[in-house]
């Protein structure tokens, strides 16, 4: 028995020269391994490292939205200043102003600037709550009502530690006088801070203590509720004629490229090309829900298109061979046998490609649902803003309240868009079949 293995042209080798050999490669290749599995655990632990950090922006700057200040106060309706007979006008802010003046006796009401100081502790909304009240009841004229209002951006601030006491006062959004005059409200037991509702319940105002998302909430949906009725229908019906029965030429080919270029074009191109068609030649409704459907659907029909065709290739052929081998027609291979197989990934696909365009900005932007709107669309050809614009508008506003309701809001699409995904990965999971 030799020592030796024949190596062709180089005569016999030793038998530990080639085990060395295949000893230090697969070093090299255990070591190549280790470096490519550390730099995907590194890339891995970072993206993980940046969503942690921007989830933990949005949570600490967000969660003050999610309370409002509240002042709990009673009120005498003056029937002086508030009759049956001039509602829904009257005094109401009047009204309101004698009533803060009972809790500052050291205070000359009589003294415009002085009630205007001592007033401006509630939120401008404390007037019309009050109004909604006495006109749902005008009973209550003439008698003593509690009535719990938000306090005014400023002094919301400094309720939540976001204006600084130690802050001097030149530099402060409230003087020494006007942080006295809380503080004696909270001593009282005046002073609260429950669950912001207002957040959902309201429209958008220009006051960061009444602004809410409802109107942009509601404008989303019939966003979307368009965008679906119009690029689901048309994206698979597009999706199994190219698939299932458009012969295989150049056109086919053609058309195949363009959609998958599609997919990959800028979202305000889309944007541009609504606002061309849309609104300037077909003459539609600016900022309305409907078009913003329409432009979004354009957008998603490629996604759709794609996704579609490619949960038709995943059905096996023995499926389509079967159904024509006992006398089936191609139409019901398609419809009755196909379709219905494919279909968990095309909802996956659907539901991801209206998730993608339910934050979608720039669209939006162009056709104007950027506008300023206090009250929610009642149907899709209102004006109305959406989610993603609305967070637009609140980000551009000086106002300091808007910056922690900016990113409530965002954390409030950050839920839509997990509960659609979720949607999506529950639905595959549940009916998707394997051969």
């Amino acid at each position: 028995m030799t020592d030796t293995t024949p190596d062709s042209g180089a005569g016999p080798r030793p038998i530990n020269a080639t085990t060395d050999a295949v000893r230090k490669s697969l070093s090299r290749r255990n070591r190549k391994q280790l470096i490519l599995q550390g730099l995907g655990i590194a890339a891995i632990s970072f993206a993980m490292l940046m969503l942690v950090i921007l989830i933990g922006s949005l949570v600490s700057t967000g969660y003050q939205a999610f309370t409002q200040t509240h002042v709990e106060l009673e009120v005498y309706v003056d029937p002086d200043e508030i009759s049956e007979e001039n509602l829904p006008r009257g005094g109401f802010r009047d009204v309101l102003s004698d009533s803060m003046g009972q809790y500052f006796p050291d205070v000359d009401m009589s003294d415009r600037v002085a009630a205007r100081e001592v007033s401006s502790i509630l939120s401008n909304g404390a007037q019309f709550t009050l109004r909604d009240r006495i006109v749902a009841d005008p009973s209550l004229i003439g008698e003593t009502i509690t009535l719990n209002v938000p306090v005014s951006d400023p002094y919301d601030q400094l309720a939540k530690g976001l204006v600084k006491r130690d802050t001097p006062e030149a530099n402060r959004r409230l003087d020494d006088a006007a942080i006295e005059r809380f503080d004696r409200l909270d001593e009282l037991g005046m002073v609260s801070k429950p669950l912001n509702t207002r957040l959902i319940t309201n429209a958008d105002s220009r006051f960061p203590e009444l602004a809410g998302l409802k109107g942009a909430l509601v404008g989303s949906f019939w966003a979307l509720l368009t965008c679906f009725l119009i690029s689901f229908p048309l994206g698979i019906g597009a999706a199994i004629y190219l698939e299932e029965f458009a012969p295989k030429n150049r056109v086919s080919d053609f058309i195949e490229v363009n959609i998958n270029n599609l997919a990959a074009v800028p979202s305000v191109v889309f944007g541009l090309l609504a606002l061309a068609v849309f609104i300037n030649w077909f003459g539609l409704p600016r900022s309305a829900p409907f078009v913003g459907g329409l432009t979004l659907a354009l957008m998603t029909l490629p996604t759709i298109i794609i996704a579609t065709r490619a949960a038709l290739k995943a059905v096996p052929p023995s499926i389509r061979e079967a159904a024509l081998g006992v006398g089936a027609s191609k139409h019901q291979v398609v419809f009755q046998h196909v379709l219905p197989l494919a279909m968990p990934g095309i909802l996956t696909g659907t539901i991801i490609g209206l998730a993608q365009a339910l934050g979608e900005t720039a669209p939006l932007l162009l056709i104007g649902m950027n506008a300023f709107i206090t009250s929610a669309p009642t149907s899709p050809f209102d004006s109305a803003t959406a989610l993603p614009t609305q967070i637009f508008i609140w980000a551009d506003s000086p106002e300091r309240g808007f910056v922690s309701r900016t990113s409530a809001a965002i954390l409030v699409l950050l839920t839509f868009l997990i509960f659609m995904n979720a949607i999506a990965i529950y639905l595959r999971n549940k009916f998707e079949r394997k051969w």
